[in-house]
């Protein structure tokens, strides 16, 4: 038996998450299904995260057992063929030691959310980005949001239907800035953690644009915090502006 680290990317438009489930597609899924046509075996994808309808992933880590004596070059290569023509792609593919696991290994996971800011309507970014037309201060975003820097209780910013045992969280970076580039002017949103709640990074990108909006006040993001209660939440961002980007390791699996 070997154990696989993959790195996968993917465009979560089509699916109902990377958690496999009973109501629809998912990415794990897909995967597993391709696994058992280039192993013959059931094997189980085992993920550092779990994502919502609709959100993508950059650089998302996972792990796989398999019987089968195979190269993990060929492993990739044939998973790539087999995953078509759904979007997701494996980006690496390398062996690790069997005790290592993609979600109970990580040490850290990053997170990038865009907001494209304009009137016109979205083509090449549509399903990858939150279009907010109105003109949004960033500066005054970013200043609000190092009030939800450090461990806090994030009992505002979590789902209802979160399975955490604990609210409380240690967010090591908020970081708000302006990207100018050739595809227009975008906002973006960075998210560090060890581990984050259900909806925490979307429940806080929600609460920032307000902030950014000038609906908000800068310092009732640290209100909203503060009051440890769901229905103080000014504004879940969609799903479809969030990336997962990379999961952070102490041994660094996917390294070079």
């Amino acid at each position: 038996m070997t154990r696989f680290a993959l790195t996968i990317e993917f465009d979560g438009t089509p699916f109902f998450g990377l958690q496999r489930q009973k109501h629809g597609p998912s990415v794990q899924q897909s995967i597993e299904d391709a696994l058992t046509r280039v192993t013959g075996e059931k094997a189980v994808l085992h993920s550092a995260g779990r994502t919502d309808t609709g959100v993508h992933a950059l650089g998302m880590v996972s792990h796989v057992d398999l019987v089968k004596n195979i190269a993990p070059f060929r492993l990739m290569e044939a998973l790539n063929a087999h995953l078509r023509p759904d979007p997701i792609a494996v980006i690496a593919c390398r062996e690790t030691e069997p005790e290592w696991h993609a979600r109970f290994s990580c040490i850290g996971r990053r997170y990038l959310y865009r907001i494209v800011n304009r009137r016109a309507p979205l083509t090449l970014a549509r399903n990858r980005a939150w279009q907010v037309a109105h003109d949004l201060d960033h500066e005054a975003m970013h200043r609000a949001a190092q009030a939800l820097c450090g461990r806090h209780d994030f009992t505002t910013f979590r789902s209802v239907h979160c399975q955490a045992a604990d609210p409380v969280k240690t967010l090591d970076r908020l970081d708000v800035v302006r990207a100018r580039n050739d595809f227009g002017e975008e906002i973006h949103i960075h998210a560090e953690a060890r581990s984050f709640l259900h909806h925490q990074v979307r429940s806080m990108v929600g609460c920032l644009k307000l902030v950014g909006a000038g609906s908000w006040r800068e310092e009732q993001l640290a209100e909203a915090l503060a009051a440890k209660d769901r229905s103080k939440l000014g504004l879940n961002a969609p799903p479809q502006g969030l990336y997962f980007v990379e999961a952070r390791y102490s041994d660094d699996p996917q390294g070079d």
